[in-house]
């Protein structure tokens, strides 16, 4: 039995030579992991580096023939799909220098003498890799949260090897993509087996279920996570899973930034509602809006009836859509000023703006609907939105649009909305996540399981430990916990004391 690869753009499916990973097959290439492991600890931070600088260059030189793979199997846009691999070259390179700068391994030294309390021994303590970890890529960014993704790139930077699940959805681009990093590894010197892959739904319970894997990167459905966690906890030892499963991801408008810019917030927040089909974790899914807005709604609706169909990543998130679609409506009393349709003949979706108001808007009506679709909550003032926004599962992030002058007056509702999700966004969307050293992509439950993130560099947070060396001799110390060694920020007897390379 192969796996076949779709195009949802004709709803045409083709079979593959990719067959699904037998369970010794995963076993095989879990020892290769747990044994290659140990390899890696000898390998250099700069070494390291140089390896992800060389899969970054790979990546962007293999650009085109990944992009037309891509464009197959996702109906994604060629402009969009050559931005999400240079994305992916640049997390490589972000986490290069992350690791050349030193300061996430958190080095401390404390040095034996007299305290307050007495006679204390000489005590070191620094971040370490985790062990094999298992990466398993979302359906809707086949390179910057797939196989080239950050839980890939942050993995490989903390100094373990991955093993990565293929996704079923661009199964051929899970391939190619392999490939590439595969030959840079090996080109830059490191170990063949610190890169591996997998393929089929029961090879990712397999693997998640060895005992040589110590951590699980996730990105995808809360349904197919919760399989995972289940399959985990059949482990004799648990290993943490940090997965980004639901957002909804609520946008807040004022009555003052209504008046005063309405057509420009309609039309940033139908981009951001409608890029990729509305497929991005972080779309906003509903959008609180006065009821005195006469503006931002009828431009929603105007723009959403003028646009052209879509196709959706696969047949399973199509027909979900316009199942939940459903839902929201029938049972959760939302109207559909404009309902999302299907078109054929492959996976095409409209655009759909469903409306409700305050008082009435439940939990029903607040569910993830992974597509082009926006419910639009009404409401006369905000106070109001706490109660509404209780019926909103915690998210990724949430948006507040506001005028400069009422900012100040908002301060409760943004202390409420911190609580809910793991970034606050002002005055702009909320997808297009930037990769960068402060950026945090996660959130309460159901948005993560963790207060980790999966972007920015401290999502290599997720794949070290701590370790402390009390007493030990010098020759026995990782190099960064020497007393001769100023490769990296320290704090040492409690002094912060940066690098003097």
């Amino acid at each position: 039995m192969t796996i076949p690869t779709h195009d949802p753009r004709d709803g045409s499916s083709q079979d593959t030579d990719i067959t699904p990973t037998p369970q010794a097959d995963v076993r095989a290439a879990a020892a290769r992991a747990d044994a290659v492991f140990r390899q890696l600890r000898d390998v250099s931070r700069a070494d390291r580096a140089t390896a992800l600088r060389t899969i970054a260059d790979a990546l962007e030189a293999d650009r085109a023939d990944l992009v037309i793979c891509a464009m197959a199997e996702t109906g994604l846009s060629e402009q969009r799909l050559t931005g999400e691999v240079n994305r992916s070259a640049f997390q490589f390179r972000m986490f290069a220098d992350a690791i050349e700068e030193g300061s996430y391994l958190e080095v401390m030294i404390d040095h034996a003498g007299d305290t307050p309390l007495g006679p204390a021994p000489d005590v070191r303590r620094m971040l370490v890799p985790l062990g094999p970890v298992a990466v398993f890529g979302s359906s809707n960014f086949p390179f910057a949260f797939s196989v080239a993704g950050g839980d890939t790139a942050s993995a490989l930077a903390a100094g373990n090897p991955v093993i990565v699940k293929a996704h079923s959805s661009h199964i051929l681009t899970s391939r190619a993509t392999f490939d590439v990093i595969h030959r840079a590894i090996v080109d830059s010197g490191l170990p063949a087996d610190t890169f591996q892959i997998v393929y089929g739904q029961q090879a990712g319970v397999d693997l998640v279920q060895d005992p040589a894997i110590t951590a699980v990167g996730y990105t995808g459905s809360l349904g197919a996570a919760q399989i995972l966690i289940s399959a985990i906890g059949e482990r004799e030892t648990p290993i943490p899973f940090y997965g980004e499963l639901s957002s909804v991801n609520p946008l807040i408008v004022t009555e003052a930034a209504a008046r005063a810019r309405g057509a420009q917030i309609a039309q940033g927040l139908y981009a951001s509602v409608t890029g990729s089909a509305g497929q991005l974790c972080t779309k906003p899914g509903v959008a609180f809006v006065p009821r005195t807005d006469d503006v931002i709604v009828p431009e929603l609706v105007r723009l959403a009836a003028a646009a052209e169909p879509q196709p959706l990543l696969n047949a399973k998130i199509h027909e979900s859509l316009f199942r939940i679609q459903g839902d929201l409506i029938a049972s959760g009393g939302a109207s559909a000023l404009r309902a999302s349709e299907p078109v054929g003949p492959g996976l095409g979706a409209t655009p759909g703006i469903l409306e409700i108001d305050a008082s009435t808007f439940t939990a029903a009506a607040a569910e993830e609907a992974f597509g082009p679709v926006v419910v639009v909550v009404r409401y006369d003032t905000l106070d109001q939105l706490p109660a509404a926004l209780d019926a909103v599962p915690d998210s990724l992030t949430a948006t507040v649009h506001c005028e400069v002058d009422e900012a100040a007056g908002l301060a409760d509702l943004v202390t409420d909305l911190q609580r809910r999700s793991g970034r606050v966004v002002f005055n702009g969307y909320p997808t297009g996540v930037r990769v960068c050293w402060a950026q945090h992509h996660g959130g309460p439950w159901p948005a993560t399981n963790s207060q980790h993130t999966s972007v920015g560099v401290t999502a290599m947070r997720r794949f070290l430990r701590p370790i402390a060396w009390q007493s030990a001799p010098a020759v026995l110390l990782p190099a960064e916990l020497r007393d001769d060694d100023a490769s990296v920020p320290r704090r040492v007897d409690g002094v912060y004391q940066p690098a003097k390379n």
